[in-house]
């Protein structure tokens, strides 16, 4: 165990005017404060907070993180709290510590509600200070190299966490030892028995391989020097994780990996690191298709270095990366290396916040105040971590980076929120392309935009970052509630004046105490989704009105009634065919306009469809919205006994914007090789759109199947029934009930 004095030298040996009473004051808090606590492995805790502190004094932190990290358990697993510290060690401490705890007390549904809670709070704290991040990642990495003494069940939980999140994180960080250290300790505790495979034959590779690798190294070295490039040449072997994960990936063995050994040339500046690029490739020759430039692009981690593969002596592939001892620097440490380096000449310091990884983090913490609960986001946090990059252009030449595998809806959602929610179309390098086109490095993306546009739901599973699929289902979200609050003013309309009243945000804004709702947006949606009767808000907004009779009853209709299904009035409203002869009251209400599959308003379709030309009727269903249900529906008669369910609704046909209506229809066939084809045949000729079939009785000679058609209408649909009818393979074929 690190002892006190030693690790106050060890700060002071990189920052000479470190506080260094703050550092004893907090070492001997922290040993008080953990006491006689023990580790599982039978250690004195207080050797955790000290490990801590040493890895972050080997990263070259300063006084008050190496501090944070010896206080960082103290708030969760002791007596103190956030008042002393911040007392006895100053706000700034106290606010790295408490962000650095996990939340208490909190009634979560379940453990990875929980670990996402905690992840939230964590990354919430990270944004304001960074030095959040680099203690946790320590604090993870020591509890990482002590995992053998935890039960398996635990170590394996802990494992897959890292693996899942603190590994990549780190990497996101550029934090690359670290991300390695991480993942290789996971990879041991996760899949054992890989691990010790990759490990045995990584050392006998290596002692195949020796000579190979001094002569690469010898070559390289001697190149250089004679083109006078003044360079240090290293060889580094890959990591047993990285190994195994690119075996699964690519489905190869270990030996046909190419790039288990690789050399890194570290030079002074970035010219250094053309010349020798330059060197290199006139040497040797190089691998198409495996350079890359991050100096002039780098990646969101702030990752610099070209990266080649040449075809060396003996033949021997070998991947080379060239950068400069800064980039080595940030390559390493990510955010912990920028503030040891000054930006440019101008003798300033380069803070960690105004890094690009620090930039990307901050927008991951925007899409979780976005969220509405921490499980998603925390999905979307794994989506980020784990892609690699492309680099895009916009038009004007904005370099957007997005991750591997990402399309012209990522890249969208990537320019700006409202960019993808109003895209419809996309042009890659001036062609126009499919907006789930996957995009390539260097590709020009123009989006097409429109304000009548809004995110369809199916973009949430086309998409590939987390900030463009929260982003569409908050839009859809938003879409959904505006629907039903649009239904739900209609409703309150057509019911407010049935009674000879009208609608007014005064006289609803007065009801809102007794309807439990806050805003008049709340009420007007409760009543769409069907949670609110809109003989309750009348009620609210006018109490004084004398109460109408609502005793549950059937009502005779006539035929010489203007009703148009002869249903008469439905919660005071009348059914009207388009188009028909008879005039309509002005003070009466048309009944809800209905479009199709595309409709505008929270609207489903009961089991077996419907479409114009049927006469139809709409149920309100609590959180559902309307559903629409053909007069001659059997299912209507389970809602007779509920007339305050019945909505009156109409066919709203534009011509201009033709739409499709499901059907349902019932075919019995031979049971022959080709039926099913001719079937399909004579639906798709009559352009009908098969959404599903079903086999729902199969005898020796005939089979039964329901087919879910899109239809124009109704004559469209009997055009089908008929040509059906017609094959000598179907025995029968008729449109299905609901």
């Amino acid at each position: 165990m690190t002892r006190q004095y030693e690790l106050v030298e060890r700060i002071l040996s990189y920052q000479p005017n470190a506080n260094e009473a703050l550092l004893n004051r907090a070492y001997v808090y922290a040993m008080k404060a953990h006491g006689n606590q023990k580790r599982a492995s039978g250690a004195p805790y207080f050797s955790h907070p000290l490990e801590v502190a040493a890895i972050l004094a080997e990263m070259r932190l300063d006084d008050a993180t190496i501090a944070t990290a010896l206080l960082h358990d103290t708030i969760e697993d002791t007596e103190a709290t956030r008042a002393e510290i911040d007392a006895l060690f100053g706000a700034e401490i106290g606010t790295l510590v408490d962000g650095l705890t996990k939340i208490k007390k909190l009634d979560l549904v379940t453990k990875k509600a929980e670990q996402a809670e905690n992840f939230r709070k964590l990354l919430l704290a990270i944004s304001s200070d960074i030095r959040v991040l680099l203690v946790k990642l320590a604090d993870r990495l020591h509890n990482m190299r002590t995992l053998e003494h935890m039960k398996p069940a635990k170590r394996k939980t802990i494992a897959q966490e890292t693996m899942d999140i603190y590994a990549p994180l780190a990497g996101r960080m550029g934090m690359q030892w670290l991300r390695e250290e991480l993942e290789e300790l996971s990879f041991r505790w996760l899949n054992p028995e890989a691990y010790a495979t990759v490990l045995e034959r990584l050392k006998a590779l290596r002692a195949q391989n020796q000579g190979l690798i001094d002569e690469i190294h010898g070559a390289l070295t001697s190149k250089l020097e004679a083109a006078q490039v003044k360079a240090v040449v290293a060889g580094r072997e890959k990591k047993p994780y990285a190994i195994w994960s690119k075996m699964e990936r690519k489905q190869i063995s270990l030996e046909q990996l190419s790039d288990i050994y690789a050399f890194r040339i570290v030079v002074p500046q970035i010219p250094d690191c053309y010349r020798a690029l330059a060197v290199v490739h006139t040497s040797w020759h190089t691998v198409p298709g495996r350079f890359k430039d991050y100096i002039s692009n780098p990646k969101q981690n702030d990752y610099q270095s070209i990266h080649t593969t040449i075809v060396g002596p003996k033949h021997q592939r070998v991947e080379l990366q060239i950068r400069t001892e800064q980039m080595h620097s940030i390559a390493e440490f990510g955010v912990a290396a920028h503030a040891l380096y000054k930006d440019g000449g101008s003798g300033k310091k380069v803070p960690a916040q105004d890094s690009s990884a620090y930039r990307w983090l901050r927008r991951l913490v925007g899409i979780l105040l976005e969220g509405d609960n921490p499980e998603e986001f925390l999905e979307h946090t794994k989506l980020e971590l784990f892609h690699d990059q492309v680099f895009c252009f916009t038009p004007k030449g904005r370099l957007i980076a997005l991750p591997r595998g990402a399309n012209c809806i990522d890249f969208a959602y990537a320019v700006h929120t409202q960019v993808g929610n109003t895209a419809v179309g996309a042009k890659i390098n001036g062609r126009p392309m499919p907006l789930a086109t996957p995009l390539r490095n260097g590709d020009e993306v123009e989006i097409v935009c429109s304000e009548a546009q809004s995110p369809p739901v199916a973009w949430e599973r086309l998409a590939i970052t987390g900030k463009a699929r929260s982003a569409i289902r908050r839009a859809s979200r938003d879409s959904v509630r505006a629907q039903y609050e649009k239904l739900g003013r209609e409703i309150l309309d057509r019911a407010f004046r049935r009674r000879n009243k009208s609608v007014t945000e005064e006289a609803i804004k007065k009801g809102l105490p007794r309807l439990s709702q806050k805003t008049i947006e709340e009420v007007m949606t409760a009543v769409g989704r069907g949670e609110l009767a809109s003989d309750d808000v009348f009620r609210a907004a006018f109490p004084e009105a004398a109460p109408e009779d609502t005793r549950k009853r059937r009502r005779h209709v006539k035929r010489s009634e203007e009703g148009w299904f002869g249903l008469g009035k439905v919660m005071g409203l009348k059914f009207r065919w388009p188009g028909s002869g008879g005039k309509e009251r002005p003070e009466q209400a048309a009944g809800i306009p209905i479009r199709g599959l595309r409709s505008g308003l929270p609207v489903n379709f009961a089991d077996g469809g419907a479409v114009p030309g049927d006469r139809i009727v709409g149920i309100l269903t609590p959180g559902q919205g309307i559903t629409i249900y053909p007069i001659h529906a059997k299912a209507l008669k389970e809602f007779d006994d509920e007339p305050e369910r019945w909505i009156d609704v109409t066919w709203d046909i534009d011509e201009d914007d033709p739409q499709r209506f499901p059907a349902t229809i019932a075919v019995t066939a031979m049971n022959e090789p080709g039926s099913l084809a001719q079937i399909a045949s004579v639906i798709g000729e009559a352009d009908g759109n098969i959404q599903n079939i079903k086999m729902t009785n199969q005898l020796a000679d005939y089979t039964e199947m329901l087919i879910d058609l899109d239809v124009w209408d109704l004559q469209h649909l009997n055009e089908i029934v008929t040509g059906l009818r017609a094959k000598d393979v179907v025995s029968k074929a008729t449109r299905a009930e609901g």
